[in-house]
């Protein structure tokens, strides 16, 4: 049995990579894709029923890119977040939007990096010591049951000084004694192969690159680590800032989605620039609230009714929040995505394929179906769920081959 299923692994592959001439005319116009093996072992790896069936049968492809595949800060499950090399990996694999998470630096400057002080773990800012002596907090190695610790941000250096880093994988060694020991702390289920460029861009340039890969938009407005206003720049005019970029390169409106967990960001947006904030995307943080429960609506402050008051129109919270069990053990959607529907709110899900393998019930990102959970395979239910019965419009994933590979089979545009 554990050969017929290698075999069919790489059969599906071998298929997949001569499937280019067969493109039915419903998906003629659409850029072909390249999925990697990934998907192959996902679906290989399902239960026995009816969808692994189904995804099965569509391992001849084609493939296509869709907006339902958004690249989470490129393709970071082996490809350095946030970087040149990142996001054009994840464009091949077939995603339609790619996200630039958007900070700033000590001149002002406007930087694709997931947070503001994240440096000592996604760069090699310790091993540039001119550089890691500009850290708010110098590298401190590990003592007794203290760990190792640094901070360092964007807001620490200049454009020119960011533009000598390189990206690295996220990640960092706790028991480090060094700089060059603490920033060797990739997952084990990561990879360091394609880590060797690393190429960090600005939000202008990942415009830029974003418009000559055919992609579309989903920049987030990092929350500041800093004291707003910084150096006169006030939240305010770091949201327009992010805008003013977009209009600056001539992209319209209507191919971006700008983000942030700051709810003012969104208002602003819709006050300001309504073109561009009537496509704003809310990342729900409501969980951060004790008491909130997504199969309680009374727990939920603003409520769904009161978001879509507000503008909002897509809301995107983590994987979790959008799914329950049933009394069967079978993933439903919770409260929260039906209530979420029901007021006319776009949904997207965030983020596959950030939790390492699956065996052990998947942690953070499906703490609300852990029981359901046991193999990688199951990631592949997840989607459909999310897809049928949630009915979100798009995934975030690390590895957007996946999420493509689904979409794909099931004719999602």
């Amino acid at each position: 049995m554990k050969y017929a299923h290698l075999a069919w692994l790489l059969a599906a592959v071998a298929l997949a990579n001569t499937a280019c001439a067969a493109t039915p005319a419903s998906l003629r116009g659409h850029k072909q894709a390249q999925v990697g093996p990934r998907p192959f072992y996902l679906v290989a790896d399902m239960d026995p029923g009816p969808l692994k069936t189904k995804l099965q049968q569509c391992a001849k492809g084609p493939f296509y890119r869709t907006d339902f595949s958004i690249g989470h800060r490129g393709a970071p499950l082996q490809f350095p977040e946030h970087t040149r090399e990142s996001y054009q990996a994840a464009a091949a694999m077939g995603a339609g939007v790619l996200e630039c998470d958007v900070t700033f630096t000590k001149d002002k400057e406007l930087v694709c990096r997931h947070s503001q002080c994240d440096l000592a773990t996604t760069t090699n800012i310790l091993a540039i010591p001119e550089l890691a002596a500009k850290c708010s907090q110098p590298f401190t190695p590990a003592h007794g049951d203290t760990p190792a610790s640094a901070t360092c941000c964007t807001s620490d250096i200049t454009l020119a000084e960011f533009k000598q880093l390189k990206g690295k994988m996220d990640g960092f060694n706790p028991r480090a004694q060094t700089p060059l020991e603490f920033i060797l702390g990739t997952p084990g289920w990561r990879t360091d192969l394609y880590s060797q460029t690393g190429t960090l861009i600005t939000h202008a340039e990942s415009i830029t690159l974003f418009k000559q890969l055919g992609v579309k938009f989903t920049p987030e407005l990092k929350s500041p680590q800093v004291a707003m206003p910084f150096d006169g720049m006030s939240q305010q005019d770091y949201a327009q800032k992010l805008i003013n970029e977009y209009r600056a390169a001539g992209i319209p409106a209507n191919q971006v989605f700008p983000q942030s967990f700051n709810l003012a960001d969104l208002e602003y947006w819709l006050a300001q620039a309504p073109d561009f904030g009537r496509q704003g995307v809310y990342l729900d943080d409501r969980d951060a609230d004790p008491a909130f429960d997504p199969m309680d609506e009374h727990s939920w402050h603003p409520s769904m009714d009161q978001l879509k008051a507000k503008g909002v129109n897509i809301l995107a919270p983590p994987l979790w929040m959008l799914v329950t069990l049933d009394s069967q053990g079978r993933m439903v959607p919770s409260l929260y995505a039906r209530k979420a529907k029901a007021a006319g709110l776009d949904l997207i899900a965030w983020s596959l394929e950030r939790s390492g393998p699956l065996a052990g019930g998947g942690g953070w990102y499906y703490q609300s179906v852990s029981d359901a959970i046991n193999n990688d395979g199951d990631m592949m239910t997840l989607v459909d769920v999310l897809a049928r019965d949630v009915g979100v419009r798009g995934i975030f994933s690390d590895w957007p081959g996946t999420v493509t590979y689904y979409a794909s089979c099931m004719k999602k545009r």
